[in-house]
């Protein structure tokens, strides 16, 4: 069994990915979700180095990452880009006049899910083949590392064969580490605003309806959406469970 490595308090959704899984023996201490690396000091880069970290995929879009560049030295970062939709959809909206609630707020948020099966689908696929190249202890990360990172995480999850609620388990994990600025959204209303820096269930959920619907489930979305065969799962396993 792998040792566990200390990970380091900022950034605060930094975790191992395997933490939670027990049904199948997925290995730790090679794959890492976070929120963005752009803002650590000498100390925390320090430790995530540490980690052994040779390679990070970064999901954020093009402003995201030239306002955040990551801070770790020498390692090899990816950009799998996909612009953060949902800040667009909403401060538009406001700029009209809506007042939205957590109801609407909720909704587009589904959307957003959705949007990642049905728009994003060939950057994960991308992701998958950067993860299929090698085990080399890897950080995936977007901005707060819940969305589009939680999609990600939940992807190689049920691809390495953890329960359904071993990938919602790791998805709502962001709701206890993950804390939100003093003036985050401030032009929504308090509850409405709290929706954006948290994960619900349901956003996750309509992704997986997304996939049902349009691939008749996760496996038919791995094999045809992600171009996991065979071999590719194989390898995949082989690389990432004990």
């Amino acid at each position: 069994m792998s040792a566990v490595l200390s990970l380091p308090a900022n950034p605060s959704n930094f975790r191992d990915l395997a933490a939670g899984v027990r049904s199948v023996p997925v290995r730790r201490n090679v794959l890492f979700r976070s929120d963005h690396l752009g803002a650590l000091d000498a100390n925390d880069a320090r430790q995530i180095l540490a980690l052994g970290i040779r390679r990070v995929l970064d999901f954020r879009g093009v402003d995201e990452r030239t306002s955040a560049v990551c801070a770790l030295p020498k390692v090899q970062v990816h950009s799998l880009a996909i612009e953060p939709t949902i800040v667009q959809v909403l401060s538009e909206l406001t700029a009209q006049g809506h007042k939205l609630s957590e109801d609407d707020v909720v909704g587009h948020m589904q959307d957003t899910y959705r949007g990642f099966v049905r728009t994003s689908t060939h950057r994960f696929a991308e992701f998958f083949n950067h993860l299929l190249e090698s085990d080399d202890p890897t950080v995936f990360h977007c901005t707060a590392g819940k969305d589009r990172t939680g999609f990600a995480a939940a992807l190689v999850l049920h691809a390495l064969g953890a329960t359904r609620e071993e990938v919602m388990h790791d998805y709502l994990l962001t709701n206890d580490r993950l804390k939100p600025p003093s003036s985050f959204w401030h032009h929504l209303e308090p509850r409405a605003a709290a929706v954006l820096w948290g994960v619900r269930p349901e956003f996750l959920q309509a992704a997986f309806d997304a996939i049902d619907q349009d691939y008749g489930g996760i496996e038919g979305y791995l094999r045809e959406g992600l171009r996991l065969g065979p071999a590719e799962r194989a390898r995949l396993n082989a690389l990432y469970r004990r």
